[in-house]
């Protein structure tokens, strides 16, 4: 295989030799600071600005829509972030380190929920950047998706290093064209004008706010530790935690909020069109060169995404017949979830604000039992203490059907049925019973949440976690 040098280090191949196996210490070549670019570029760009969409279109006024994105963006962040320490500690895939919540085929249930959203960011991402560009300038759609598509199979085939450094080199413009540009909103040269109607609170909106900047940020959990194994073992916790949760939550609140500003002041219903506006509006073509490098970062973005997806059909298919995670294995994986994405991108038509609300409203749902579960055995039950080995054999001591995980998932997502509110996207829409009596408010996942944690916690108080660390210390 052709090898080049990456990072500036020893030669590495072009092409990234592992995916779903251990990384053992002598190849941790990752460095702490990388985290912050990486995910504050992966938040630093178009998707981020429809979120800051969905108050202003309930009717929620410009500060309200302000306080709960970013009250949403920190909740969500601060599970994201607890999950990328795991990276450095195991040098494990997200996934793979779930079998010992859920066993070694019971993890094909929180896999679902995990390819779902790597699927359906995807699906999101193709429809939103085709449909920016084609608004702001006049691009024909089809070609945008096509070439995304390829551009994030590549990237994603390239692997950890080189999304990496797509990220950081992405950030070099980006960050200082976009400080110019907010600058220019903030001195009242964006453009636009006071509505008649500026909005007001409600509950409803504020908390429909909250939860999907909450779900933005808890949806990277299931793969952000994809990205930090590579860090040395002795990777302090706090300062992963630290890094990711600064740069993926400081991008967030920035966009939404220049999205909510978008969306009132300049009645955007597209994000890249909103963003190619108040730029040009400040100076010259601002406004075009962002939204171009803006729709760039969103399409390394869905390279990140069919990583971590390849990962996790990788996972699946290992569980029910063990495989050789070679490259080859995982570019395969990467070139059929390419397809899958691009064929359903292109069979459906909605808005932004549609495709962006429901994505993340069902990406939530399935998701928050898995991260209370994940978060709740990591530091409260085992603390960090798994058998790598043990983690890889269908007879090891976590089991083929971890009951207890299994079950702690599904009371959580049924205990958060009741409380969903599910966007109108075509003639389908639902409203569970307790959040009709609550006048519409969505806090499933917030019942999730807790529910989950708190089930797991008490069944896994039968766990011999003697006998596991017995386990470990004869297989260290």
């Amino acid at each position: 295989m052709t090898s080049t040098a990456v990072e500036g280090t020893a030669s590495r191949p072009l092409i990234e030799v592992r995916s779903i196996d251990w990384v053992p210490e002598n190849e941790r070549h990752g460095k702490l600071w990388h985290q912050f670019p990486l995910w504050f570029t992966g938040n630093f760009q178009y998707f981020s600005i429809p979120i800051g969409f969905i108050g202003p279109s309930m009717g929620l006024s410009f500060w309200w829509t302000a306080l709960a994105g970013t009250l949403g963006i920190l909740i969500g962040t601060l599970f994201m972030a607890f999950h990328a320490s795991q990276g450095p500690q195991l040098g494990l895939p997200q996934m793979i380190q779930s079998r010992g919540q859920f066993g070694y085929r019971g993890v094909v249930i929180p896999l679902f929920a995990t390819l779902f959203t790597y699927l359906g960011f995807n699906v999101a991402d193709q429809v939103l950047v085709g449909l920016g560009l084609n608004a702001a300038f006049g691009w024909n759609q089809l070609l945008v998706v096509v070439a995304s598509a390829v551009i994030a199979a590549g990237l994603a085939i390239l692997g950890h290093d080189w999304l990496h450094r797509a990220f950081r080199t992405a950030l070099v413009p980006l960050l200082p064209l976009t400080a110019v540009l907010t600058i220019g909103v903030l001195l009242g040269h964006g453009g636009g004008s006071a509505p008649h109607n500026p909005g007001a609170f409600g509950w409803v909106a504020f908390m429909a706010q909250l939860s999907a900047a909450a779900a933005y940020n808890i949806t990277y959990a299931p793969y952000v530790s994809d990205y930090s194994r590579y860090l040395p073992h002795d990777t302090k916790p706090a300062k992963v935690i630290a890094s990711v949760f600064l740069g993926a939550s400081g991008a967030a609140i920035w966009l939404i909020v220049l999205g909510a500003w978008m969306a009132i002041r300049l009645g955007a219903t597209d994000g890249l069109a909103g963003l190619q506006l108040a730029g040009n509006n400040v100076f010259g073509h601002l406004g075009s060169i962002v939204a171009v490098l803006s729709a760039l970062a969103m399409v390394a973005t869905m390279g990140m995404n069919a990583y971590g997806g390849a990962l996790t059909v990788l996972t699946a298919i290992d569980s029910f017949h063990k495989i050789t995670p070679t490259p080859i294995a995982r570019i395969i994986a990467i070139l059929g979830l390419t397809v899958v994405w691009f064929v359903i991108g292109e069979s459906i038509s909605a808005d932004a604000v549609g495709t962006v609300f429901v994505t993340l409203t069902l990406m939530l749902y399935l998701l928050v039992p898995w991260t209370a579960t994940n978060l709740v055995d990591f530091f409260v039950v085992r603390r960090g203490h798994y058998t790598i080995s043990e983690l890889f054999r269908a007879d090891g001591m976590y089991g083929v059907w971890a009951w207890r995980g299994l079950t702690a998932y599904g009371v959580g997502f049924v205990a958060e049925i009741p409380f969903m509110v599910i966007p109108d996207e075509g003639s389908f829409h639902f409203t569970g019973p307790l959040a009709k009596a609550l006048g519409g408010i969505d806090l499933a996942w917030v019942v999730g949440l807790i529910v989950t944690g708190v089930v797991y916690w008490l069944l896994s108080r039968t766990i011999d976690l003697a006998a596991e660390r017995r386990v470990e210390e004869q297989a260290a």
